[in-house]
């Protein structure tokens, strides 16, 4: 009797083994040239689970179209666990002419291909995982790209001084910066900018390019001159025959004077060009504005750069003054402000503004002798009491330094302005 019972609950059940149900994709497959296509398709999926509860491996499959007949049977995927697609390469000719997914519904009439098509690609589909990855329909990774996180490395960033309309230039870390100063300035190959200059002015900046190097060119001489001493020595870039030749290893330059090594002395027929900068030795009289701009905001309570001026090297002179002005704004009440200048690397005024200051001036003049230079200063502010002072810095200004307006506040809530500043030197 309990034999019975098993046995008749046995044929009731549905079976563990018994097959998928299969919808048939048949259908007549023309090219675009009206002739019929004929190749094989190439049917892929990832494992999942009918909607009869059968359980599809991963697999693969591939029929063939002759004279545009195609007739295959698959298990429905339109409602399966989870949601599945194929992955349909058509292949004619021994090449690969496109990819499709396809959608196959649960139908006991065949079906064409256009009612079960959700997607197609021209050419070939890059597949990830196990290679059936078909139409993705989410946000791709990163790191599901072959060599994008790498390439993406490579690539230069943008840094803290990056701005928007601004002449870029690479800083010693790589990263991308922008270039200071007046937007009439030039900016040069080192990233320093300035005035540009003719070559008239104390100070001022000639640009001599592509100067052919006097000297015989006959395979055994190897000393050549420039028409003058570069000024700095740093920026004389020399070429040979268009190729930019290392110093130190292919040639030395003491003054003007190009001395080739032995193994790379020039040939007959050869072209030396030398490219550098000079410094003028003309007096000017009139003052020459360095940098002039709108300043940034802070509102951190650590010391935050609101404005800066580059000086480059062989600008500045014995005997020159540089005047500095400020104006900075104080937006809010709740909190006091600090703000400083820099010459270098000295800081030649630190002040502290309290909370009810809205407005601070600031003039700073700088008289430049051979060890450095003399600063006489001013400061103050509604509230902020009248300062005039002096300071010393030692900073080598014939080597180029940097003009630096700092602020911050004492607490959060409020904001500091540099409204405006300009960085002047006076012959």
């Amino acid at each position: 009797m309990i034999l019975r019972s098993i046995f008749a609950a046995a044929l009731l059940a549905p079976s563990a083994f018994s097959t998928p149900s299969l919808t048939t994709i048949q259908d007549v497959l023309y090219k675009a040239d009206g002739t019929r296509f004929s190749g094989t398709l190439l049917i892929r999926w990832r494992s999942f689970e009918a909607s009869d509860s059968s359980a599809i491996a991963m697999q693969s499959i591939t029929t063939q179209v002759i004279n545009g007949a195609l007739r295959v049977q698959l298990v429905p995927t339109a409602n399966s666990v989870p949601a599945a697609t194929y992955i349909v390469t058509y292949n004619s000719t021994g090449k690969i002419q496109f990819q499709e997914a396809w959608s196959v519904p649960q139908s006991s009439t065949p079906v064409r291909v256009r009612d079960v098509r959700i997607g197609t690609s021209m050419g070939t589909i890059g597949v990830a995982g196990a290679g059936i990855a078909g139409l993705v329909t989410g946000p791709i990774e990163e790191s599901d790209v072959n060599g994008l996180v790498v390439d993406l490395g490579a690539r230069p960033v943008k840094g803290p001084g990056f701005a928007a309309g601004r002449a870029a230039v690479v800083s010693d870390t790589g990263t991308l910066e922008s270039a200071t100063g007046d937007p009439s300035d030039c900016v040069r190959v080192d990233g320093s900018s300035g005035p540009c200059g003719g070559g008239s002015g104390v100070g001022q900046i000639s640009f001599i390019d592509s100067e052919v190097l006097a000297g015989i060119v006959d395979g055994s001489n190897t000393q050549f001159g420039l028409s003058t001493i570069p000024s700095p020595s740093s920026s004389v870039a020399i070429y040979r025959n268009g190729l930019l030749q290392k110093a130190a290893q292919d040639y030395t330059l003491t003054g003007q004077n190009v001395h080739f090594v032995a193994d790379a002395t020039p040939q007959p027929g050869d072209t030396l060009l030398g490219s550098y900068r000079i410094s003028g030795s003309s007096t000017i009289t009139s003052p020459q504005v360095l940098c002039a701009a709108n300043g940034g905001s802070t509102g951190a309570v650590a010391f935050t750069s609101l404005g800066s001026c580059v000086i480059p090297s062989a600008l500045l002179e014995t005997g020159d003054r540089v005047e500095v002005r400020l104006d900075f704004e104080h937006q809010g009440t709740a909190s006091g402000f600090t703000f400083a200048l820099h010459w270098g690397a000295s800081t030649v005024l630190q002040r502290d503004g309290v909370a009810s200051d809205n407005r601070i001036a600031v003039k700073a003049d700088a008289g430049l002798h051979a060890s450095g230079a003399q600063w006489s200063l001013q400061s103050w502010g509604p509230v902020l009491a009248f300062n005039a002072g002096f300071a010393t810095a030692t900073d080598d200004y014939v080597a180029g330094l940097t003009v630096d307006i700092v602020g911050k506040l004492l607490a959060s809530g409020d904001t500091l302005v540099l409204r405006s500043y300009s960085v002047v030197r006076v012959p």
